[in-house]
Formats: structure tokens, C-alpha cells, sequence
């Protein structure tokens, strides 16, 4: 049995989205791109959908995008589309549970930042701080500095740093509040003086400009700073510091998170910390980098046990 699905249910779900589920921008856009993709092919079969047609345009999605994660996020966005649909009885049942859209995705370790590549990153930082020869240089290392500095020492999203709000950071209690995936708040303690400092210093000298703004990250032109912003911030200290190796902003995430590990953290409280609705996201960092298991099977090995004394 064919269903009949127009622009205005992909409209109206989309404005749920955003008024109702109070999704992140990223999510919103990530959305907003998926149901624009699938009103083009409901073009194609004059927006008549059944199983037969749901499955060629998962099959499509295959062909076209290499990266099952790819291919996953978009099956999810139909499959809540759908589910929207259901709740407002617009449709009787959800399309998508008589069709088998589980597949095999390989499991990618976490790529995490180099530790000698980190500590020569950060130097740097503290270097352009002080050989700021203009207000605006110094403005801008300052910037950088906390926002980086922020960024690893806490293991948050660039969405969450880049969303980060005035009022949602507490300098004099030394901590900040995040709101994160689903809208779900948790607080982090900034654990380290060096990083309150930096951040004491960035709010010191945009002082005028954060009077008027929402956001604590901001631009020259006093708006949000953008996650494009942050990754453009990261790639210039890469080639600059010819860094043998493409750093991403998610990629500080992962190294605080394999970092806490290698130091005996509790998963479940790492878990906490990144914000993660499962511990099942979290359990990809005890992939035990390789230092560390060349440490475990040397000195802990079970074998050296049976060694006569």
C-alpha cells in the first residue's frame, strides 16, 4: 500500500524539530539536508512511498556515500520523520519497520592528537600570547588560546564550545554549563589554573565586546564564532607547526577521553563528563592506545606470573 507524502509534512517536521525537540543547529542542518535529499527522489515517484521504494532509495544512499556512518544518520532521519508522521496520524504505521536497514559498519578507532604534537601546539599558543606586538594580535591569541585550552581540558563538542553562552560560564566558580545533544545539560569544572587564566584573560580584554553578545566565543564582528571558525584556528597551528597529521576539533574530544582513560578514570564518569546518552559511545576509547598496551603487556603481562623467582 502506497502512502502519499508532500513538502508540508517534510516542512512541519522539520519546525517540530526546531521549536519542539530543541535540537542543535548542526543536528537542524543535518536534518534539514537528509529531507531535502528525499523530497528530491519523492519527486521522482510523484510522492507516492512504499517498501519497494524505501528500499531503492536506501540502496541509492549506499551507492552514493562511502561512509556507512553517512548512510546511518540519513536511515535515522527517515525513520523519525516517519515515526512524526505516525504520532500526528498522518500515517497508520512506520514504513520503515518492515524494512531491514541494519548493516555492518566498521569500527574506526578514535583518532586522537599526538601528545608531543599537543604539548607543541599549546607552547606555541602561550608564545603568540606574549609576541603580540598590537591590541588586535594580542586579542586574538587570547581568543585562540582560551577557546583551545577549553576545548581539550573539558572534551566538549566544537558545537557545545561555539553554543557556549555568557551566562553558562562561571569563572568565579570555575566551572561552565553545557547544553548538549538533545538539550541535555551537564556541568564541567574547569580543573586546571592554567586554563581559568586563559579564559580570565579572554573575558578581560573582550570585556566591551561580550557586554552585548550571547555568546562567550565571538568573532571580529562581536557574533558567534562559528565551528568553521575553530577548525580554521586548529589547521593554521597544524601548518605552522608542520604537523604530520590533519587535527580536527573532534579530535581533542578523543584524546581527553583516551587520556582519562590510560589514567584509570571510571568510564562511566567519562561518560559524564562527553556527555554521552550510552555507554556504549563511550566504551570505543578503551581501544587502549598503543603506548599504553606496550606498557600493560611488559609490566603487567599474566605470563610474567609463571617466571621462577
Amino acid at each position: 500500500m502506497k502512502i502519499t507524502i508532500t513538502q508540508a509534512h517534510i516542512t512541519a517536521y522539520l519546525k517540530e524539530c526546531r521549536i519542539k525537540k530543541h535540537l542543535n543547529a548542526h543536528t537542524l542542518k543535518a536534518y534539514s539536508i537528509d529531507m531535502k535529499q528525499f523530497l528530491i527522489y519523492l519527486e521522482t515517484i510523484s510522492y507516492q512511498i512504499d517498501k519497494s521504494s524505501l528500499e531503492n532509495y536506501i540502496e541509492g544512499l549506499h551507492e552514493k556515500y562511502p561512509k556507512p556512518k553517512t548512510v546511518k544518520r540519513k536511515i535515522a532521519t527517515l525513520v523519525a520523520f516517519f515515526n512524526y508522521l505516525v504520532f500526528n496520524d498522518i500515517i497508520d504505521n512506520n514504513p520503515m519497520n518492515k524494512i531491514n536497514t541494519k548493516f555492518k559498519e566498521p569500527k574506526l578507532l578514535p583518532r586522537i592528537v599526538d601528545t608531543t604534537d599537543l604539548k607543541r601546539l599549546f607552547k606555541q599558543l602561550y608564545i603568540d600570547l606574549e609576541e603580540s606586538k598590537t591590541n588586535y594580535q594580542l586579542k586574538q591569541a587570547a581568543r585562540n588560546t582560551a577557546l583551545l585550552e577549553l576545548l581539550f581540558s573539558t572534551g566538549i563538542r566544537v558545537s557545545e564550545l561555539c553554543n557556549l553562552r555568557i551566562n553558562n560560564v562561571n569563572l568565579k566558580e570555575g566551572y561552565v554549563r553545557i547544553y548538549g545533544k538533545g538539550a541535555k545539560e551537564r556541568i564541567l569544572q574547569i580543573g586546571n589554573q592554567q586554563v581559568m587564566d586563559s579564559l580570565n584573560l579572554y573575558r578581560k580584554l573582550f570585556a566591551e565586546e561580550l557586554n552585548t553578545s550571547l555568546y562567550f566565543f565571538i568573532n571580529k564582528l562581536g557574533n558567534r564564532l562559528s565551528e568553521q571558525s575553530v577548525r580554521l584556528v586548529i589547521n593554521r597551528y597544524e601548518h605552522q607547526l608542520k604537523i604530520n597529521q590533519h587535527l580536527t576539533p573532534h579530535m581533542f574530544r578523543h584524546t581527553f577521553a583516551t587520556m582519562l582513560l590510560e589514567e584509570d578514570v571510571d568510564i562511566r564518569y567519562i561518560q559524564q563528563i562527553l556527555g554521552h546518552s550510552s555507554i556504549t559511545t563511550t566504551q570505543i576509547y578503551t581501544h587502549v592506545s598503543s603506548c599504553k598496551q606496550k606498557e600493560i603487556l611488559i609490566n603487567k603481562n599474566p605470563r610474567n606470573t609463571l617466571q621462577d623467582e
